[in-house]
């Protein structure tokens, strides 16, 4: 028996998703895209071992740290839209496969960079391409879902954001504290050199693996290509239930009737295709901004520009803050001090930029534990979603990562940082991942990498500046920082309050 799907695009593909099963092709995409999103966890906090390890190398002052961390959200921030406009006209697969390449190749070419400034500039390259990974994996993956299990299997990802933070510091113990020295006239090579190639890697490698998945069959049917859209149908039929091509229930399958050329095929060496590729790009941002997905984008794009500028600046920041306890504590045995009086001190008493290329083993061990600490919110996240709802998670863990955040001012000791930075990281690591979980269900396939890339830039726009404030501030007037940041996380908890319920329909 054949089905045609001729009338509703969204509740005809997902019968046609319900006929190809769901097993074994849905479990290795979910681990691809896994690894991508961990791999991109590695990319955007890689620099918090850098920060410490580099200083002599580059004579990093605080400022110029600060600068450091903010660039490549600099670079996110342009990247952001500028991959989304791609990947909801080109395709969703090939834009990955680019964003990832392109992030391994500046990885490697950063490790070798003699210079502060031409570090800095690659590294802007790297938060570029980063930031089209980061827009794309969770539309990209969310697409192959059938509604019964899209929000769980999304929410599978924060575990492997989760494994990326737990990674990162344990690749930085296994090679910073290494001796290498190698230095040549301008060039140099030192542990952390290696240790930025390393974690280059993984991104080359999951670019090409991602070659063997298929375009997202939804994107190909919005845009008129429905035979090609059936066939991957067709193919995830196969490879879930071992059975013929020809036994799947679904003969053909129709999307939008569109008149003119496909945007996907219009070129982007041809003048006039380009032309009226920008237009349809100019049309479709223009659409985000009008009844009725103003609303939501608005208050997405709220979310994002308050998390992002709390999360990644402090992220960034807390080895670095680990490592200044560390230093205080050697020089001050037995006596306390907040965060702010410990980094004043340590300031206070370096008369000169330190030239220390080691950092204490304890830092690595704390930022593990930080990682480790996620653990438990990553499984409560898709265990318990359906249950009490993914809106339940946003206000709770932002509300409370809020809180948590003024604790900060408050500690008097490492241990007492380390603890609220676990907390902050299991709280504000998981609204992270639910944000993204959210809009792959708010917004309509045409639009949906878009409406991720614009929130994405507000929230790398407040990461950027909040790495600048951080920078500037840390040294003398750290309340200020801890006052924004917890503010912003209040703010943002509201705003996840006003969002509509999602997960129980079809996508658009």
């Amino acid at each position: 028996m054949s089905l045609d799907f001729l009338e509703d695009l969204s509740s005809n593909y997902e019968n046609a998703l319900l006929l190809s099963g769901f097993g074994k092709f849905h479990l290795m995409l979910l681990t691809i895209c896994g690894l991508i999103y961990m791999n991109t966890a590695v990319g955007v906090t890689i620099l918090s071992f850098v920060l410490p390890s580099a200083t002599c190398d580059f004579q990093m002052t605080s400022e110029d740290k600060g600068w450091l961390s903010a660039t490549p959200m600099l670079g996110m921030l342009i990247g952001s839209y500028f991959w989304g406009c791609l990947a909801d006209t080109k395709g969703r697969r090939i834009v990955l496969v680019a964003t990832l390449i392109a992030d391994g190749v500046c990885g490697l070419l950063s490790s070798i960079a003699p210079y502060y400034l031409l570090f800095l500039l690659i590294r802007f390259f790297n938060g570029f391409n980063v930031a089209g990974t980061m827009g794309i994996v969770f539309p990209y993956l969310g697409e192959f879902q059938p509604t019964k299990y899209r929000e769980k299997i999304l929410c599978w990802m924060e575990l492997f954001w989760t494994f990326g933070i737990i990674m990162l510091p344990g690749i930085a113990w296994g090679i910073i504290p290494r001796s290498i020295n190698w230095k040549s006239g301008i060039f140099f090579y030192h542990s952390w050199n290696l240790f930025v190639a390393m974690c280059a890697v993984p991104s080359l490698v999951l670019g090409l693996w991602l070659l063997a998945f298929p375009e997202s069959p939804k994107f190909l049917l919005e845009h008129g290509e429905s035979d090609k859209a059936l066939e991957i149908l067709i193919h995830i039929f196969v490879k879930n239930t071992g059975q013929k091509p020809e036994e799947y229930a679904c003969k053909s399958l129709r999307g939008p009737i569109r008149s003119g050329k496909s945007v996907r095929s219009l070129r982007l060496h041809n003048p006039n295709e380009l032309k009226e590729l920008l237009a349809e790009i100019w049309s479709q941002t223009k659409t985000l901004y009008k009844k009725p997905y103003l609303r939501n984008n608005s208050i997405t794009c709220g979310i994002q520009f308050c998390l992002t500028t709390s999360y990644y600046t402090l992220m960034v920041w807390f080895p670095e803050l680990f490592q200044r306890f560390d230093e205080f504590e050697k020089q001050y045995p037995d006596v306390s001090a907040s965060v702010c009086g410990v980094s004043s001190i340590v300031v206070s008493n370096s008369t000169v930029i330190p030239c220390d290329q080691n950092i204490d083993e304890k830092v690595f061990f704390h930022t593990i534990i930080i990682g480790l600490a996620c653990i438990p919110t990553s499984f409560w996240l898709p265990l318990c979603v359906h249950r009490l709802g993914i809106k339940f998670f946003l206000v709770f863990s932002l509300t409370a990562a809020g809180f948590v955040t003024i604790g900060l001012y408050f500690v008097r000791n490492s241990l007492e940082n380390l603890i609220l930075s676990c907390i902050f990281e299991a709280l504000t690591s998981l609204s992270i991942s639910t944000v993204y979980c959210v809009m792959v269900d708010l917004f309509p396939t045409n639009l949906r990498v878009m409406a991720a890339a614009m929130s994405m830039t507000f929230g790398r726009s407040g990461a950027l500046l909040g790495n600048l404030i951080f920078g500037f501030l840390i040294d003398f007037n750290c309340i200020i920082p801890i006052i924004i940041f917890s503010a912003m996380l209040f703010v943002s908890g509201f705003l996840c309050w006003l969002l509509p319920n999602t997960g129980s329909e079809a996508l658009e």
